[in-house]
């Protein structure tokens, strides 16, 4: 049994390696993310079973770090597929991936993940409990979902995703207020769906200390999923999502008692004028707990364009205090991401938390910046290609209407901003018809 995590350890002053690393890499002192992590401001998700895991850490002041969603689906079973996608969110840099898959060999999937990345790993272990047990879901029983839960952590999973906010009294908020949209969490649908069925209560509120035992025993940080989120505009920052958050405040400081790590899920879809006010109620509620935002997706008109409405969500969402991000692909919404889809997912995302890094003066932040506008200031291609954030695109953008000037682009040709004032301040004159 895993004798101490890393909230543990952080309380009794103990450096463990993946902590030092987390320090070296978000140039902090080791002491200063010591009082964090033991508070659990911060979290370092790195179950001892993850022999590959790369730790990073998730909370204030630290560098906002993203999610990408992937994993097999009963309408697009494709394992090949699904691992490429993770060798694409490996090279751009992404620190985590969710398996969410719900069809087929999710385990043998999920081991494979866990050998072979060193990214966090989570999961939503209710998704897998139908496939687990090969039973229906009213069939299912309360030892059921925890005994996923127990193989996911003993596999080496990171983080879990646990709906365990939604019990009978937030339930009977949400079916009292109505909704436009109900529920469209798919963990939080089963539950509720399991709970309307049997006329239990929800297993993970019901049993939450013998889950926090289990995530305990191999340093999973529960990340408190919320099944009330809102899933249109209309539906946020109703009494059904304020109610679930009130809850997760205080299953947060349950499993900081027990030393578990938390993270804590944020909402949806939401008007940009109340993000702002979610963060701070959200980091209020919970003690300053790190928050994993999906989105939040700013309006609801743009499916094939929704990493775009999420960017901009995210962007503001983490400029006002959220520390994690996930991705939204432009097929939100609409099908299975294909790999394009996660590429185009991952980039907007990761605009988002770097301008919102910049804003919360995380360090080094404005660095990548000033030396992309140095490149571009010298008019040195190579070296713009070299820092952007798609290199790839970029260089392919540049190159695929070639400037009669290789020292502009086709933009602006010799009449490029750029070059004319470096010619002038050279000394140079600047003769548009007749240079060469």
């Amino acid at each position: 049994m895993n004798s101490q995590t890393q909230m543990e350890a952080a309380r009794k002053g103990i450096v463990t390696k993946e902590l030092a690393q987390v320090a070296k890499e978000e140039s902090w002192s080791e002491q200063a993310l010591l009082q964090l992590v033991a508070l659990g401001q911060i979290v370092i998700p790195a179950n001892i079973r993850h022999r590959l895991l790369h730790p990073y850490g998730i909370g204030g002041g630290l560098r906002t770090k993203i999610n990408v969603n992937l994993g097999i689906s009963g309408d697009c079973i494709d394992y090949a597929s699904e691992m490429e996608k993770v060798i694409l969110a490996e090279k751009f840099g992404v620190e985590s991936i969710m398996d969410l898959s719900n069809y087929g060999k999710t385990r043998e999937f999920r081991n494979k993940l866990i050998a072979t990345s060193s990214s966090i790993i989570g999961t939503v272990p209710v998704y897998d409990a139908i496939g687990y047990f090969e039973k229906d879901l009213k069939c299912l029983t309360a030892q059921d979902f925890l005994e996923v839960v127990r193989s996911h952590a003993e596999e080496g999973v990171d983080f879990m995703t646990i709906h365990a906010g939604i019990n009978r009294h937030a339930v009977e908020i949400f079916k009292r207020e109505k909704r436009q949209m109900n529920i469209v969490s798919r963990g939080g649908s089963l539950l509720f769906a399991w709970m309307e069925m049997t006329g239990n209560e929800n297993p993970f509120y019901e049993h939450y200390d013998e889950l926090l035992d289990i995530l305990h025993e191999y340093d999973v940080t529960i990340s408190l999923g919320d099944a009330l989120r809102p899933g249109s505009i209309a539906d946020s920052t109703d009494a059904a999502q304020i109610a679930e958050l009130i809850e997760i405040g205080n299953l947060t400081k349950r499993a900081w008692d027990r030393g578990v790590q938390v993270l804590v899920e944020g909402p949806g879809h939401m008007a940009m004028d109340e993000i702002a006010a979610n963060m701070k109620l959200e980091k209020r509620l919970c003690r300053n707990a790190p928050f994993y935002v999906l989105g939040p997706l700013v309006t609801d008109i743009a499916p094939g364009y929704d990493h775009i409405t999420s960017a901009i969500g995210g962007a503001i969402a983490a400029s006002s205090g959220a520390d994690f991000l996930c991705y939204v692909t432009p097929a939100e919404h609409l099908r299975l991401p294909d790999l394009n889809d996660v590429k185009e997912g991952i980039i907007a995302s990761k605009i988002a938390a770097h301008a919102a890094d910049i804003v919360k003066g995380v360090k080094g932040a404005r660095e990548a910046d000033y030396r992309i506008s140095e490149a571009r200031r010298k008019l040195d291609w190579p070296e713009i290609f070299n820092l952007s954030l798609d290199k790839e695109k970029a260089k392919a953008y540049y190159e695929s209407v070639p400037p009669e000037n290789r020292h502009s682009c086709s933009m602006c040709g010799k009449m490029c901003a750029v070059r004319t004032m470096n010619r002038i301040l050279d000394g140079n004159d600047v003769a548009l018809c007749e240079e060469s």
